[in-house]
């Protein structure tokens, strides 16, 4: 790429405003929050209620992190996992500063991220665990419980992965041309 002046078509400017993302985020945080208090009023914790043959919901208390890493220890990794979220909404958000115009998928894919690290980092330092409660099994196999903050996480993930992936192949393919 090249240094280009303001009247350069070509240049990619930083996005006027990168931070305008983050609605993504507080509207992950506001979903995620919300759904925790609704199903914390309506279930009995660990007392499945069947939505479907392969879904329920299952009101379930979680100390450790994903799939409960960590979980059966006494207590610090609540603040590790605290202090983790704080760091990668920070390093996130100033990422997001420095984003480019035509770098959409990669803005909504960090601030689902942020989103769901915050929704997250809430639960663990109002109530010392994470609030779940979307349960999926078949068969007798049942995946770990999570909530939308889990979702916002998963979907900025695979985001960030498409982005790397399909974009890396995108740039190869205009030094070449």
């Amino acid at each position: 790429m090249h240094d280009a002046g303001p009247n350069d078509s070509t240049a990619v400017a930083p996005m006027d405003k990168p931070l305008r993302w983050l609605w993504l985020a507080a509207a992950v945080v506001v979903l995620d929050l919300g759904t925790k208090a609704l199903m914390s009023s309506l279930l009995t914790y660990a007392q499945p209620v069947e939505v479907l043959p392969f879904f329920n919901l299952t009101l379930l208390h979680n100390t450790g992190a994903a799939f409960s890493f960590l979980a059966g220890h006494p207590g610090w990794q609540r603040w590790l996992f605290a202090l983790v979220a704080v760091g990668a909404s920070v390093g996130l958000t100033l990422w997001m500063r420095r984003l480019k115009s035509d770098e959409r998928l990669l803005a909504a894919s960090l601030a689902l991220l942020i989103g769901g690290a915050l929704g997250n980092l809430y639960d663990r330092l109002v109530h010392g665990y994470v609030v779940d409660f979307l349960s999926f099994h078949m068969a007798g196999w049942y995946y770990p419980a999570f909530n939308v903050a889990d979702i916002g996480i998963t979907l900025g993930a695979i985001g960030l992965i498409w982005e790397s992936v399909f974009e890396g192949r995108k740039q190869a393919r205009r030094r070449r041309s």
